[in-house]
């Protein structure tokens, strides 16, 4: 009955008209929160604010949900290593529990320190600026989500916070220097996540699919590539998803990992060598070995994200309730459970009511995916945000997840036009030789050829003149004849469109909020 439910949900919303009902369930998840609260604190004083703030938290979560986990599950569902329906589910299991397990008991109440609160010593003022900050992240999160564009929450939070805080302090209240280190970020996180995905694409296709006995270099190649992803994951997990239960340094993560990696390897290695035996010698029986992989990563990367990031999208909701219940404003506020649950309740309904159409975009708009390119993007994942953790660098999830889908996407039109231009460029190497035969035979055991037995067959076309009789302005043409878009460039700028305005447009929302708040 559920998993009916749901796969109606995620079904296409112009095929079913499904439209009204889910935004019903929507309505009634805010008047569940609404109902409750007020029930448990009643409306009087500053009460009011808390139930209106914990209605708007509950609408940011369900917007979290919409968009943002779309970038944990939507590879692995555009590479089908998982049905839409079974992605909900994982994402929506995993990302509650990563909340409520190991989402912490403590959040800053001001979001990076891109305002100084010292600024803002007036309660009431303060109450508003986090409403109005927490309301434009959600609204701008509901705008994108429809436009289908993936953002980044943080962001989103970001944005609000320093556009209200701008309209409550001034100019002067903003940390700008922290603020240039998230505008870098913009940069750093795609530019990350796509050069590494971009390279474990590249490894795989150099060490397996451009081998001529595909499924023995599987054997001995998918085992290591497991162990790496056990290895990354599990850092990553200790470092980021359980940092608020257990603090971990950065060199006893890393041991930690690469114990488990090693146990895993052991493990795994002869289960890959027993059904890789069983496979035909093509490219797509070795991407049937990703399959279980990619499972365990979008579960582990949708814990890690409920862990770590929902706790600071439901941050502002935090300092609101510490600052109604202790009358004053301070630098962290607790948590208590019932934020907590809001998030993690909206989280997991906004991704079943609206997330199909953010993961679908994630993982089949972009460009194509198969299960050894979603492999890379969810290594590139764990990775990234490892590394600029340990350099200081402000990274979004986000950004490194959709980065990653650009990076395997280029290099996918980098590899496809270079590789036929060599085939035409040897073509036109032998147009005056009237011998077709030989010809004929080098092309079939040229494409038959292994990556290396390539580059022996080129070198010996070297020698014979080959780059003699094919000019540099001939293989420019060339390369323009084969040119293939292989990322989509319409949501390619579509997306960076939208990362660019993410923290103008939020804080623009959050500025007029806090100014229409004051008047009324």
């Amino acid at each position: 009955m559920i998993s009916s439910l749901i796969d109606k949900m995620t079904m296409p919303a112009d095929a079913k008209g499904f439209d009204y009902l889910k935004l019903s369930f929507a309505l009634f998840f805010l008047l569940i929160i609404f109902l409750l609260t007020t029930y448990s604190f009643g409306l009087a004083g500053g009460s009011l604010h808390l139930v209106g703030a914990a209605v708007i938290g509950g609408y940011m979560a369900l917007n979290i949900g919409a968009n943002d986990v779309a970038n944990n599950v939507g590879p692995a569902v555009g590479s089908k290593a998982l049905t839409m329906v079974s992605a909900v589910a994982i994402a929506a299991i995993f990302e509650a529990s990563g909340a409520l397990i190991a989402g912490g008991e403590v959040v800053s109440t001001i979001k990076k320190g891109i305002i100084d609160p010292e600024m803002i010593t007036n309660t009431s003022h303060f109450i508003w600026l986090m409403m109005s900050a927490l309301l434009a992240a959600a609204i701008w999160l509901n705008v994108a989500t429809a436009v289908g564009a993936p953002v980044s929450t943080t962001h989103s939070i970001v944005g609000g916070v320093l556009g209200a805080g701008i309209a409550a302090g001034g100019m002067g209240i903003a940390n700008w220097g922290t603020m240039g280190a998230i505008v870098a970020s913009w940069v750093i996180s795609p530019v990350m996540g796509g050069l590494i995905a971009a390279f474990f694409l590249y490894v795989i296709k150099r060490t397996i699919t451009y081998r001529a006995d595909k499924i023995t270099a599987a054997k001995n190649v998918v085992p290591v590539l497991v162990a790496v992803m056990a290895w990354s994951f599990s850092t990553y997990l200790i470092l980021k998803g359980l940092k608020k239960v257990v603090h971990v340094d950065f060199l006893s993560a890393l041991a930690i990992g690469l114990a488990l990696s090693v146990a895993l390897y052991v493990l795994v290695k002869p289960m890959i060598h027993q059904k890789a035996s069983a496979m035909e010698n093509r490219k797509r029986s070795v991407n049937e070995l990703f399959t279980i992989p990619l499972i365990f990563a979008a579960a582990l990367l949708s814990f890690a994200h409920g862990a770590n990031d929902v706790a600071n999208a439901v941050g502002p909701l935090a300092a609101i309730n510490d600052a109604v219940l202790h009358g004053d404003i301070s630098q962290k506020a607790g948590i208590p459970l019932w934020v907590m649950m809001i998030g993690a309740a909206g989280i997991a309904i906004g991704l079943m009511l609206f997330g199909p159409k953010l993961i679908r975009t994630v993982g089949q708009e972009i460009t194509e995916l198969d299960k050894m390119r979603a492999f890379s993007i969810a290594m590139a994942a764990s990775i990234t945000v490892i590394i600029a953790s340990q350099l200081g660098l402000p990274v979004s999830s986000t950004h490194i997840a959709v980065g990653a889908i650009f990076g395997v996407g280029f290099l996918r039109e980098y590899l496809k036009v270079s590789y036929d231009c060599l085939l035409d460029e040897i073509v036109e190497h032998h147009e005056n030789n009237e011998d077709f035969e030989t010809l004929d035979k080098f092309v079939t055991d040229f494409e038959g050829a292994s990556f290396r037995q390539k580059g022996v067959m080129i070198k010996a076309l070297k020698k014979n003149g080959f780059k003699k009789a094919v000019s540099k302005k001939q293989r420019k043409a060339l390369k323009r004849r084969h040119k293939q878009e292989l990322v989509k460039r319409s949501a390619f700028m579509r997306i960076v469109a939208a990362w660019i305005v993410t923290v103008p447009a939020s804080a623009l929302i959050a500025a007029f909020l806090y100014y229409i708040s004051q008047i009324f």
